[in-house]
């Protein structure tokens, strides 16, 4: 063939076109002709304006580096890769596999690359798995058309909102309580995990016996918040009804008055109830413990037994059994006085006002006719009236010897004044006095007890 001038320099002509054309599509930043003519096919829809740059999806001579560029612009599915979380962090396989393995673009604007059946896909491989009632749902139950799958809600409330009647007060984790099977089935709550425990006859109460208009933050713990109405003693005892009360059951006390306090009740006081001795607030009010503190309107003596009362009273019945020794009084009870009701000498409660002297209880007794004093016990003991005693030796001046011993009292003792007696002889032997008085009074002088007749000279 003949090659003209003109024909070489078409031909060089074409050959400098073509180099321009490969200079121009390394550095040009729009798709050139060439790619255009190279490209296999129309980007999706989603993709259609990255079409216009190659380098926005490829890389030069380098297949594992589109998989960078996908992942810098679908954010999402690179944080679920990272995070491990969602399909594509679930799914092993994603994690060694480049994206265009499953997702290859340039079919076509219409192209589906997801291939997505819906019919075949396992939930549990995402953050979501399906149970109970979730598990019969149409996907459009959760998944909007024209929205990604990802960008469905995974909390209970942004479904069920509508289903909730607490009004956003038990918040948004509405699986806290229901369960996925039916909504009406409510999974056991564990109250322990909240900061009072359900214990004793808490756990059978309702829950709105404490959650009224179903209002759970902020509600107190103290048991009287609960419980004032049943307080029967209107805040004497304060409000830790915990003290004596049990969680079992709120009639059941548990409060030990040995063990708790320093004053055990026995006897009556342990049936007494409490607002007997606690009038007023038990925990501000320090009460006294001795008998008297309690018992002083009780008191029949006036006070003047003093305040140990459980000196004589003990505490099983204040009048009864009442135990007293008489022997630590400045009047033991001897011989026939123990036997003597004690109303025979105190005629009333005072006690102390009873006279310890014999005559204040003997004067009917006394044959002296008030002619002695009143010092009976000198003569008489408290074994019997008439088991009396005198030592005339001993308790006077004027030892009965001789003669003497055989005589009466009254011979020498008048009635009218018994103890107005001379101890001269001659104040009782004048008539017998032979001397008529010249010899003086003094007749012990010559005469002996035995017989006045006959003298003893010295």
């Amino acid at each position: 063939m003949h090659v003209t001038g003109r024909t070489r320099l078409h031909a060089a002509r074409l050959l400098l076109a073509g180099a321009l054309l490969l200079i121009a599509a390394t550095f040009a930043p729009a798709q050139t002709l060439l790619e255009r003519l190279v490209m296999p096919g129309d980007l999706i829809e989603g993709h259609a304006e990255l079409e216009s740059d190659c380098a926005n999806c490829h890389v030069s001579f380098s297949e594992e580096g589109e998989t960078a560029l996908c992942l810098d612009c679908h954010t999402a599915v690179d944080r679920d890769i990272t995070d491990r979380r969602g399909f594509h962090g679930r799914r092993p396989e994603v994690l060694d596999q480049d994206c265009r393995v499953c997702h290859t673009d340039h079919e076509g604007r219409d192209a589906d690359i997801v291939q997505l059946d819906t019919a075949a896909f396992d939930h549990t491989d995402t953050d979501f798995a399906l149970d109970g009632a979730h598990e019969i749902l149409p996907c459009a139950s959760c998944h909007v058309e024209g929205a990604q799958f990802r960008d469905a809600p995974t909390m209970c409330v942004d479904c069920h909102i509508e289903d909730q009647p607490h009004e956003g007060r038990l918040g948004r984790d509405c699986a806290t309580c229901h369960a996925p099977a039916d909504w009406t089935e409510l999974r056991p709550f564990d109250h322990a995990a909240t900061d009072f425990a359900l214990v004793g006859a808490h756990q059978s109460i309702d829950c709105m016996s404490c959650h009224v208009g179903e209002i759970y933050d902020g509600l107190p713990t103290d048991c009287i918040d609960c419980h004032r109405i049943q307080d029967v003693h209107a805040g004497v005892f304060g409000e830790d009804c915990a003290t004596c009360h049990i969680v079992e059951a709120w009639t059941e006390v548990r409060f030990d008055h040995t063990r708790d306090t320093t004053f055990t009740l026995v006897g009556a006081h342990d049936e007494s109830g409490c607002e007997s001795c606690h009038a007023t607030n038990a925990y501000e009010t320090v009460l006294a413990t001795d008998c008297y503190a309690c018992h002083a309107e009780d008191d029949a003596h006036a006070g003047q037994l003093g305040e140990a009362c459980d000196t004589c009273h003990n505490p099983d019945a204040w009048s009864e059994d009442v135990a007293f020794d008489h022997d630590i009084t400045r009047f033991p009870l001897l011989g026939l006085h123990t036997l003597v009701p004690c109303e025979s000498c105190h005629l009333d409660a005072t006690f102390r006002s009873a006279d310890v002297a014999c005559a204040s209880c003997h004067s009917d007794d006394d044959v002296h006719e008030d002619s002695l004093p009143d010092q009976c016990e000198t003569c008489h003991n408290p074994n019997g009236w008439e088991f009396w005693t005198f030592d005339h030796d001993t308790q006077t001046d004027f030892a009965l010897t001789g003669a003497h011993l055989g005589l009466t009292c009254e011979a020498c003792h008048s009635p009218n004044a018994p103890l107005e007696v001379s101890q001269d002889c001659a104040s009782c032997h004048a008539d017998d006095d032979v001397h008529g008085g010249r010899f003086g009074r003094t007749c012990d002088q010559c005469h002996a007890t035995d017989s006045f007749e006959g003298a003893r000279l010295r």
